[in-house]
């Protein structure tokens, strides 16, 4: 037997054993969920005594799949996708000990949704030129400046902010990155309605945020570095998920291909076939991407990944459109709505078509994402930055 069966083969033992002592018909969900994590079945390659076994990555599905054989309570992963795929990696990397016994529990049961205040009106693509100040004062930092893009900040308790602090230093250096608490006296959120009707992303705006220094993330000035950890596990989470074969857009594409023949062509078919295969290729991707993060930290291939899924979502779901002709053109959903999550396969064709739009912005645009590729895969030369040695407080605004 090999090491990686009797690994296997030992956590389902553990898992059997912490379900004879709590019956999931019976124990009150958020109990259960305490419990999960208390015996380190959340995430089992995190450290003992923070939801984890010190197990490798790779076993995880062992116990997720274990615990849904039985009707397990679930932690509603799909709510807080920013804090389990951002923030709890992020957390666990650069978090004091105080922190990640305070903060890692309640995220992973669900109590505490997280957010994410990066993007600025003035620093989308180019985080490093954000704007928004920390000033300290004693054992705070008084906070002030405007986020935007802000996914389910109108849900969130909690949201990781990277805020300038030394504007006399060059952009990259001079950040800071902090936990910053939504029900603060001087946040405020607002909805931004999107093309779909709906308003699942929000301006944040801070003024005179307080924020205690023992809500910090790593050192001060060390935000740029804290944040790419969180960028590239972003980049993981959005477009590095596993999916079974013909799942997501394609899946709903080619089942009315195959339901509806009076709406095929041969051009059509040419089409299809190459985006069937171009799927299948990036989710082969993903499934070694997410083999080489049970070794270690996300790299700079996630950007390839989520770059490849922005553009073959956007692609199919214009394909299913045009096989539905002028049916595809009707929309009638433009109800005002605040959702907790994005949901492709419940929604109308024309609810996929639109809010696939965004797929190429959120979690870093495709144009980034391709210098990002170019540099740190291919090795290729970097562009030209006039801006790299210049203080922040110099550069044009």
């Amino acid at each position: 037997m090999s090491e990686s069966t009797a690994d296997a083969d030992d956590l389902r033992r553990r898992v059997h054993e912490f379900l004879d002592t709590h019956d999931p018909g019976s124990t009150e969900p958020l109990e259960f969920l305490r419990a999960r994590f208390d015996a380190g079945f959340a995430w089992v390659h995190f450290p003992s005594g923070l939801g984890g076994l010190d197990a490798p990555r790779a076993l995880q599905s062992v116990v997720d799949d274990a615990f849904t054989a039985v009707g397990a309570p679930r932690n509603q992963a799909e709510r807080n996708v920013i804090g389990l795929g951002m923030a709890a990696p992020t957390i666990l990397r650069f978090g004091t000990d105080e922190q990640k016994s305070r903060l890692l529990r309640p995220l992973w049961t669900g109590e505490d949704i997280w957010c994410q205040l990066f993007s600025e009106p003035g620093a989308g693509s180019d985080l490093a030129a954000l704007g928004t100040r920390a000033v300290r004062d004693g054992d705070h930092w008084i906070v002030t400046g405007q986020k935007v893009w802000t996914s389910i900040a109108h849900e969130a308790r909690w949201a990781i902010l990277v805020a300038r602090t030394d504007p006399g230093v060059p952009k990259h250096r001079g950040m800071t990155y902090f936990v910053c608490d939504m029900t603060a006296p001087g946040v405020e959120v607002r909805p931004l309605r999107q093309i779909t009707g709906e308003a699942e992303f929000n301006e944040v705006f801070l003024t005179d945020v307080r924020i205690p220094d023992t809500d910090r993330l790593g050192d001060v000035g060390q935000g740029w570095a804290v944040a790419q950890t969180t960028l590239m596990n972003e980049r993981v989470a959005i477009g590095g998920g596993a999916a079974p074969r013909e799942s997501g857009m394609i899946g709903m594409v080619t089942a009315l291909w195959r339901e509806h023949p009076e709406l095929r062509t041969a051009g059509l078919h040419d089409t299809l076939l190459r985006l069937w295969v171009e799927t299948e290729a990036a989710r082969l991707t993903g499934m070694r991407l997410r083999q080489q993060l049970a070794a270690g930290q996300p790299g700079p291939e996630g950007s390839a990944v989520k770059l490849a899924y922005a553009r073959l979502n956007q692609e199919a779901s214009g394909l299913e459109l045009e096989l539905l002709g002028e049916d595809g053109l009707r929309y009638d959903d433009w109800t005002m709505r605040r959702p907790t999550g994005v949901d492709f396969t419940r929604r109308s064709p024309g609810y996929r078509y639109l809010r696939a739009k965004g797929n190429s912005i959120e979690g870093g645009t495709s144009e980034i994402l391709r210098n990002i590729v170019a540099e740190r895969v291919l090795g290729l030369p970097g562009e030209i930055r006039v801006d790299k040695d210049v203080a922040w407080k110099d550069l044009p605004k």
